[in-house]
């Protein structure tokens, strides 16, 4: 188990791998927020959260076959309630959880998987979560310079269940699949990032990039920043489908976040690449 330190908008988050997984601190985060509350306190408010529960339970169904998931049902059960409390480890003990823990002593707080780790941040602050991911990469890149960190993979899988479930649930409540064609619904709400992000359709992309379109995608040409602003893209497109935006609404919203986002990271990129320079 090694510790190591990231700052992130003046703040330092300790980083644990255990196992080869990365676990950090996200009682660090808590530091950027004004106020009386304790980063238990926010945590626990972050975890009483029906959308929280449903992430968690979703990431341990897939990584943890020790998950309780009986127990995990009672929890989601009372998510949303006045009444209803929940702590880390009362979560860990109730359902045998592996993707958070609190830590005491050394370095002592409360740790999540890299995956959890991030959506809390988004919780946290959006913006926070960007300059996050870009420390994260820039540490596992000066770690192994000859080992390509897959970037892909972790922005990518980290909302989609939220963002297809938001869909299911929102768009297309009791429709007969074979007269609404519901895939036709999932393909149209990826679609609407892609033009927002990359201004162009997959289809499009397809028709245009022949000789790539057979084993990859438009995403897959992406630049880092454009993967980062599109995993947020994904949880803001979730939450404006619960609001019952309409497309055009919510196109019209996630048009102004992507660019206001993507302008924070290219801005901040161009200003580390002309201080490396001048210390040349």
């Amino acid at each position: 188990m090694a510790n190591k330190i990231i700052e992130v908008q003046n703040i330092k988050v300790n980083i644990i791998n255990t196992n080869d997984n990365d676990y950090i601190c996200i009682s660090d985060f808590t530091k950027i927020k004004d106020g009386k509350s304790t980063s238990d306190d926010i945590i626990r408010n972050w975890l009483r959260n029906r959308i929280t529960l449903e992430f968690l339970g979703t990431w341990e169904s897939i990584y943890n076959p020790d998950f309780n998931s009986v127990e995990f049902d009672g929890f989601k059960s009372k998510a949303g309630l006045h009444t209803f409390t929940l702590s880390v480890t009362e979560w860990c003990n109730k359902t045998n959880a592996i993707g958070i823990y609190s830590k005491r002593g050394k370095y002592g707080g409360t740790y999540a998987h890299k995956d959890i780790a991030f959506e809390f941040a988004s919780a946290i602050s959006p913006v926070f979560k960007l300059y996050l991911i870009k420390e994260f990469e820039r540490l596992k890149t000066l770690e192994n310079q000859n080992r390509e960190w897959d970037v892909k993979r972790i922005l990518t899988k980290n909302n989609y269940l939220i963002h297809t479930d938001a869909i299911k649930n929102y768009i297309l409540p009791n429709k007969d699949y074979y007269k609404d064609r519901k895939w036709l619904k999932y393909a149209e709400e990826a679609d609407i990032l892609n033009v927002v992000l990359f201004n162009t359709t997959a289809k499009r992309w397809r028709e245009l990039n022949p000789d790539f379109a057979k084993n990859s995608n438009v995403r897959d040409y992406a630049s880092i920043n454009e993967l980062t602003v599109l995993s947020n893209l994904e949880s803001h497109n979730a939450e404006l489908i619960k609001e019952g935006k309409s497309k055009e609404e919510r196109f019209e919203i996630l048009s102004g976040i992507a660019k206001y986002q993507l302008n924070i990271l290219n801005n901040a990129e161009k200003i580390k690449l002309l201080g490396e320079k001048n210390n040349i």
